[in-house]
């Protein structure tokens, strides 16, 4: 019995408190049969969990802002993300609590502050002199929503736009209002009858900040003085106004409109414009207006010292350019540029030289945000290229589809995948260095290399070097080269097992050691693939075609020369080895003219070119049987070390020797448990179950929900496209409580009505396959939907050439185990609790021809294993880990006793297990459907860590999370987003020094100088003291309903970070408020009241003064 002290119960007892129903049993045993003693290293306090990083480009985003002067951009979305990025490897994730849409961001300029715009009328300043950004001060508008805000550099008064056409100011230290408001009515002409509408735009005149420029929505623009507290000029056009933006010298501005013309103005001339533009109208002949064009949507007026002003444009395209891409156009000169984009504008900002608004601005660059990309457009080179974009923005080129994450790699193969990689790289880039490269890296504590690779789609597969929380793409695969692409749709007739993305990519097994990479897609196809630096033309691509049935029936075996049912040995004798060079279609159809023995896709049967890389070694593909398309693999596992892979869906269960291109093994689930099979099955025909037509796995979509009848039963008719996990796997999404439910029980009572039993993991190992087995042996364990764990014996020939001419030799051995729930995961450890992790071969380069030496040395080569030897002795023991749905168990082999046992949740289900490395231990780490995170210590699985860390919303968080080695999980948290987490406290403590400093000290850039002349005769910038006019002496308080001040939970950390500057002040202003707490705003009040007094006082003072002044003492 396993022995316990109390300080490790205690751990056990606190970490499961959340879930009660967990309950631990090590098993008893008789006493000859005790359980070694295995010292357990991992406690509770190793154990913490935390958010890392965030990858990828931002989902929806919704404003853009770029910092001049430190070089750093923002981009916030309409969730309420807010994402900084600096030079490559210098990004940020900070979001805003109450998830609402971002409508603008203002950076306070090189003061490492930011001021965000909210959709709920909420202005919040964010600090940025401390790696993790946090918000100083918040402001809720309370009576008005605001609509644009605008602040001068080198300013603290913010003023702020709004629906209602007034214009407040907020003075950004203390984020108060000012007294001082500009309210519409007084802004236009008192005659006018109609409401200007909301205020769209508000800039100062470059050249004087005492002129405010306003413009209306429906087309009024207004010049006021703020001095004077009236309207200069009132300028008015009869289309509505989408942006303003001025000429730097402040004697023009220029207008876009909604019927896609440009208005130029002299300030000086409000009567009507100057000129006017129809960038994208056709020119009609007698001088008649253009045709109309869609809206402008934004505008950008910028100067060169050396040259014509550049004008850049978003929209305005005339309607008749039906299915054209959005565009960027930049006017120079007489030469004007339509840049056309792949997704629509968001917002574009240019980027210019300097700060100072009032000098000429010599642009150098448009940043454009489109809705699913960023753009960086260099314009000083001929032909405006693009920059190449240093960001890992390009996750979501096709979508996602599934994932997997492997830290602590072999540290040759990022450099591998690099240079493989490299020659993938596009050209036409331009030439210069990436312009926003602002901030500084943090010290990448960890040296250990990471990997990640995403499946897509379109069948794309990427390789990412995820090392030291930052994010590359190495290299892409392309699978579906080797299909022939269906040139019409009518040509198409067997892809119909999915409605779009055949070649989706499903699952990917990947052998890091010797660069093995298998993958499942989605139109039950399996692709086999050599790492090999050197170009290769493989004349026939080799393929195998595997008819995988379901039917209970038929006492015959389904395939004339498929191996006899249980127990005898599979495939020693005739292991259907089928000639590379044809390719077997045998038939299509059957007597009766249904689809028989085709695949869903045709393999090319001209010459593939492959590049250095990933190159085929073998295209496996299940076959229609009987007018029944194949179901989807649901779960894939590679062995390098034997040359074998093997797959496994709803139907059962095939392996291949991928060496010498032969098919071992094909056999019903059912027909896996020979006599042994425990559960009654209605005996039925394949006809009647017709294949949910599902792969639509790049639909995981916002807020997918299942439909209630998703997973009951496979036979349900046509499904819904949405399909995320595996048929069979299938959880139901149950909307009341945002929380998975399971349709189907996984219990023995409602087995009788479950028939199909799906493969859903597949383990190779060298261990002991039979309780009376002396020595370990390599097999394959695999792990079914209803729970059961059957094992597969595998006898190899002799390495070199004896191992491609003699068959393998697959025998099922007769060992079942069973679990509650379906088998996600296994894994073994020795005898002293440590890892043993499958056989492999190491890489080796396939494509030199070999000198003879070397061949001598192949022939002797037996395969890298790291199990035990075979001499080692009975008494060492081994473990097997098993995790299902619901619950581990810990296995002593030889005798497959149950040594422990956790049951890791009742009332929901386990949606990912893996068995992962941390601090030179080993842990069982698992994410429920319940959004718990948890982790078991191994072999005695005792609760160390259970954190409620999200509610699983959507089928994509299901499908895309995996835990890896060293404390590192990650998810798709958005389609476009991966997020980083860890669970390790020692990276938790070390996290602050990983991250990047976005805040850098530099200095700000001298002002133009305003010359002789203009000194002289005055015609220079003009200041405006705004403190005199927006302070409280002179414009009084602003009432308390109209906005109500929150502080923000900015913290002392960032007044360490905020040394000098704005920010410095807002900072020690926030502590000051944290410590004093409450009593400030009683204070405050106070103090009001006292002022008020003491001001009456002395007016009463004063008058009485006045009043006795000619008086003589006598007269009183």
């Amino acid at each position: 019995m396993r022995k316990f002290n109390i300080r490790k119960v205690l751990d056990g007892l606190t970490a499961g408190s959340s879930s009660a129903s967990q309950q631990q049993q090590p098993q008893q045993h008789p006493s000859g049969n005790r359980e070694p003693e295995i010292q357990e290293t991992l406690q509770s306090e190793h154990f913490q969990l935390c958010k890392t990083v965030r990858h990828g480009f931002p989902y929806q985003p919704s404003a853009l802002a770029f910092d001049p002067v430190q070089k750093i951009l923002a981009v916030g979305t309409q969730t309420g993300a807010l994402r900084l990025f600096g030079r490559p490897g210098v990004e940020c994730y900070c979001q805003h609590d109450s998830g609402a849409a971002v409508i603008q961001l203002q950076f306070l300029i090189n003061e490492g502050a930011l001021v965000s715009a909210l959709a709920d009328d909420t202005l919040h300043l964010w600090n940025l002199r401390q790696k993790r950004p946090a918000i100083l001060h918040s402001l809720k508008f309370c009576r008005e929503r605001v609509t644009f805000c605008h602040l001068p550099f080198q300013s603290k008064w913010l003023y702020v736009g709004t629906e209602r056409g007034n214009i407040h100011i907020v003075n950004v230290e203390s984020f108060t209002l000012s007294g001082y408001v500009i309210m519409w009515n007084k802004a236009i002409e008192l005659s006018s009858k109609s409401h200007p509408g909301p205020v769209v735009h508000i800039s100062d005149n470059p050249m004087d900040e005492g002129k405010l420029l306003i413009g209306f929505e429906s087309g009024t623009v207004v010049l006021w003085d703020l001095k004077s507290k009236k309207a200069d000029y009132r300028y008015t056009y009869d289309e509505a106004i989408h942006s303003v933006a001025w000429h730097h010298e402040g004697k023009q501005f220029i207008c876009s409109h909604s019927d896609g013309t440009l208005t130029i103005w002299n300030v000086r001339s409000p009567a009507k414009p100057v000129q006017t533009i129809t960038p994208h109208g056709k020119q009609l002949k007698d001088g008649k207006k253009p045709e109309p064009c869609k809206p402008i949507l934004k505008v950008e007026f910028k100067t060169t010292r050396s040259g014509e002003p550049f004008i850049i444009l978003s929209g305005g395209l005339s309607y008749d350019t039906v299915g054209r891409r959005p565009c960027l156009t930049v006017m120079h000169g007489k030469s004007t540029a339509v840049l056309e984009m792949d997704y629509s504008i968001v917002d574009f900002l240019t980027l210019c030289e300097t700060p100072y608004p009032n000098d000429f601005q010599e642009p150098y660059a448009v940043v454009v945000l489109l809705e699913k990309d960023l753009v960086l457009i260099d314009l000083a080179q001929n032909g405006y290229p693009i920059f190449e974009n240093p960001y890992p923005l390009s996750i979501h080129e096709s979508p996602v589809t599934c994932c997997e994450y492997f830290a602590d790699c072999p540290v040759d193969l990022i450099p591998a995948l690099y240079s493989v990689g490299a020659r993938q790289k596009r050209q036409g880039y331009s030439k210069k260095e990436w312009p926003i490269n602002g901030g500084n890296w943090g010290l990448g504590a960890q040296s250990y290399p990471e990997i990640i690779i995403t499946g897509h789609a379109d069948g794309s597969v990427k390789f990412w070097d995820a090392s030291a929380i930052t994010l590359q793409v190495l290299y892409k695969l392309k699978t579906a080269k080797v299909f022939e692409k269906s040139r019409s749709k009518d040509d198409k007739p067997n892809t119909d097992i999915v409605d779009e993305d055949p070649y989706a990519i499903q699952i990917i097994s990947w052998c890091p050691e010797s660069r093995m990479l298998c993958i499942a897609g989605v139109s039950a196809h399996v692709i086999i693939y050599r790492f090999s630096k050197q170009e290769v033309i493989t004349e026939v691509i080799p393929m195998l075609e595997v008819r995988l049935l379901y039917e209970i029936n038929d006492v015959e075996s389904p395939e004339g020369d498929q191996a006899p049912p249980l127990p005898t040995p599979v495939g020693g004798a005739n292991p259907q080895p089928i000639p590379p060079q044809s390719h077997p279609s045998t038939s299509s159809s059957s007597s009766d003219g249904l689809r028989d023995n085709v695949p869903c896709l045709k393999v090319k049967n001209s010459p593939l070119k492959q590049s250095p890389g990933y190159q085929t070694e073998l295209v496996i593909q299940l076959v229609w049987v009987g007018g029944e398309p194949p179901q989807q693999i649901t779960s894939l596992a590679v062995n390098s070390s034997y040359g074998l892979v093997v797959f496994g869906n709803c139907n059962g269960i095939a392996m291949v020797d991928y060496l010498q291109k032969a098919v071992l093994l094909n056999l019903g689930t059912i027909e896996l448990y020979g006599s042994n099979d425990p559960y009654r099955r209605e005996p039925r025909s394949p006809r009647k179950s017709r294949q949910p037509s599902g792969a639509g796995l790049c639909d995981i979509s916002e807020g997918t929900v299942v439909p209630e009848d998703r997973c009951k039963s496979p036979t349900s008719a046509k499904m819904s496209r949405k399909l995320s996990l595996p048929t069979d796997l299938k959880p139901d999404l149950d909307v009341k409580d945002n929380s998975f439910s399971r349709s189907r029980s996984s219990s023995v009572t409602s087995i009788d009505k479950e028939t199909r039993e799906a493969i859903s993991a597949l383990h190779f190992c060298e261990t002991f396959t039979r309780k009376a087995d002396s020595s370990p042996s390599p097999c394959l364990w695999v792990g079914t939907t209803l729970g059961t764990v059957l094992v597969i014996a595998l006898n190899l020939p002799p390495g070199g050439e004896q191992r491609l001419l003699q068959p393998v030799i697959v025998s099922p051995s007769g060992t079942i185990l069973r679990l509650k729930g379906a088998i996600l995961r296994m894994a073994f450890l020795d005898t002293t609790g440590c890892l043993l992790p499958p056989a492999y071969e190491s890489w080796r380069e396939h494509n030199v021809p070999e000198e003879k030496d070397e061949k001598e040395k192949l022939k002797k080569r037996r395969p890298v294993s790291v199990s035990p030897s075979s001499s080692q002795e009975i008494s060492e023991n081994q473990y097997a880990v098993i995790c299902s749905e619901k619950q581990a168990k810990v296995i002593s082999l030889p005798t497959q006793n149950c040594a422990y046992k956790q049951n890791i949740t009742e009332t929901s289900f386990v949606l990912r297990g893996d068995i992962v490395a941390l601090n030179n231990s080993i842990c069982l780490a698992c994410f429920c459907a319940n959004g718990h995170i948890m982790t078991f210590s191994l072999p005695s699985l005792r609760p160390l860590l259970d954190v409620y860390y999200l509610p699983l919303t959507n089928m994509r968080i299901a499908r895309t999370f995996c835990f890896t080695n060293n404390g590192q999980a990650l998810y798709l948290v958005s389609p476009t987003e991966i997020q980083r987490l860890t669970y390790s406290q020692e990276t938790c403590e070390n996290l602050q020094e990983m991250l990047g400093e976005l805040f850098t000290p530099v200095e700000t850039p001298e002002a133009p100088n305003r010359g002789f002349f203009k000194g002289l005769f005055g015609g220079g910038a003009q200041s405006l003291d705004r403190e005199e006019l927006f302070g409280e002496s002179s414009s009084g308080k602003a009432s308390r309903s109209l906005a109500q001040h929150i502080p923000g939970p900015g913290g002392i950390e960032g007044v360490k970070g905020a040394a000098s500057g704005v920010v410095g002040e807002l900072a020690r202003a926030r502590l000051a408020l944290d410590e004093r707490g409450q009593k400030l705003g009683d204070l405050e009040e106070r103090t009001a009241a006292m002022l008020s007094s003491a001001d009456s006082f002395s007016k009463h003072a004063h008058e009485m003064m006045l009043k006795y002044k000619d008086k003589k003492w006598y007269q009183f």
